[in-house]
């Protein structure tokens, strides 16, 4: 029988959202068992924290440094981290861990700078360890066979790439724990919206289509009086196939829940997905015929179909995608492919694409070539 996967995460302590769903999607498949966490940098908060997710109390960690020593004297110790802590963060947890052998599993974006991502990259390579990021949405079902269509030429030439996040969640001054770091450049970094939900638009852009973005031109600002980071953000895009496209991300439009939709044009077809009606993927055809896939049905390829858990009808959403993430990840530690797993190139390419966007904006530089 499979031995299980031993986690142990950073962050994700009392009143975090993303800890519990890194917690769910990592067990669901039953390959990963959550065992050990340095929760939060307050000792009382993080045995609190393990209390909550039903851990030895022992393995509840005053500390990441206390967590790694640890877990290493032990004959049952973890096999890997997941950092769900904020972004200024990630490079500190992610330094410790690869330098102990652990391999990573972080949040996106991949660093709160574009400078720390350089200094990751480099981390990542020498230690030669399996790192993955949580572009959540390249899990979903559906995704995937969008972009195995297009791979297989269902649209044809690619013409014409529109991709959207709308949240309204923070079209008021920030209160809470979640909003209120997301907010801070000392905490979230260089970008504001453009870091936070932006940056999964452009990795979903560049996931479907296989293309990339090599010019952008960004017009980011921040809304809300007094607020410092960018919290609507409008960026045209050039693909180096030719194909143009835009970019919209926004937290202050009001009413707005997770409206994450792309729609992308070529010359034989489109096609249409939305993260609020993740079960189904429309595509249009030039002849004027119609076709709307399900997730679970039989008409999908092989991997689509793979990271379908329940049959057609049976809805599936943002868990189980965060779930297929952590099959891929536990595969790649397992010594199996997972070509689909965001890695630190992905991660890269977000950072790359926020700090053009935010230095640009501010310049008013108009079109912009975005790096390797």
């Amino acid at each position: 029988m499979m031995r299980r996967l031993r986690m142990g995460m950073i962050g994700g302590g009392p009143g975090s959202f993303i800890g519990p769903v890194h917690r769910i999607a990592a067990e669901l498949d039953r390959e990963i068992e959550l065992v050990a966490g340095a929760f939060s940098s307050d000792a009382a908060n993080s045995r609190a924290a393990g209390e909550c997710y039903r851990i030895d109390p022992a393995r509840a960690y005053a500390s990441l440094e206390a967590m790694l020593a640890a877990e290493a004297a032990r004959e049952d110790g973890i096999d890997f981290v997941t950092i769900a802590s904020p972004n200024h963060h990630h490079l500190p947890a992610a330094r410790a861990a690869l330098a102990a052998g652990i391999p990573v599993m972080t949040d996106k974006p991949l660093t709160a700078t574009l400078e720390e991502a350089h200094e990751m990259s480099c981390l990542v390579k020498a230690a030669g360890k399996p790192f993955g990021v949580t572009y959540t949405y390249s899990g979903y079902p559906l995704v995937r066979e969008a972009r195995a269509r297009v791979a297989a030429g269902a649209l044809g030439t690619l013409r014409k790439v529109v991709v959207e996040y709308r949240q309204g969640w923070l079209a008021r001054a920030a209160e809470g724990k979640q909003a209120e770091w997301r907010v801070d450049p000392a905490r979230a970094g260089l970008g504001g919206c453009i870091g936070d939900i932006g940056v999964h638009a452009f990795h979903l852009a560049e996931f479907i289509t296989g293309a990339r973005v090599n010019e952008i031109m960004p017009d980011l600002a921040a809304v809300v009086p007094g607020r410092v980071l960018d919290d609507d953000c409008t960026v045209l895009l050039r693909f180096a196939n030719g194909a143009r496209g835009a970019l919209l991300a926004s937290q202050i439009e009001v009413g707005e829940l997770n409206g994450l939709r792309i729609r992308i044009y070529g010359d034989k077809a489109g096609l249409v997905w939305a993260q609020e009606t993740p079960n189904t993927l429309e595509l249009h055809y030039n002849d004027g015929r119609s076709e709307i896939l399900h997730a679970g049905g039989g008409q999908l390829g092989p991997d689509s179909a793979s990271r379908t858990r329940t049959p057609g009808g049976h809805p599936e959403g943002y868990l189980e995608a965060f779930a297929n993430l952590y099959r891929d990840f536990s595969a790649q530690l397992r010594g199996e492919a997972a070509p689909l797993l965001p890695g630190i190139a992905d991660g890269m390419r977000g950072m790359a694409f926020i700090d053009t966007a935010v230095k640009a904006s501010r310049a008013g530089a108009g079109w912009v070539k975005l790096e390797d």
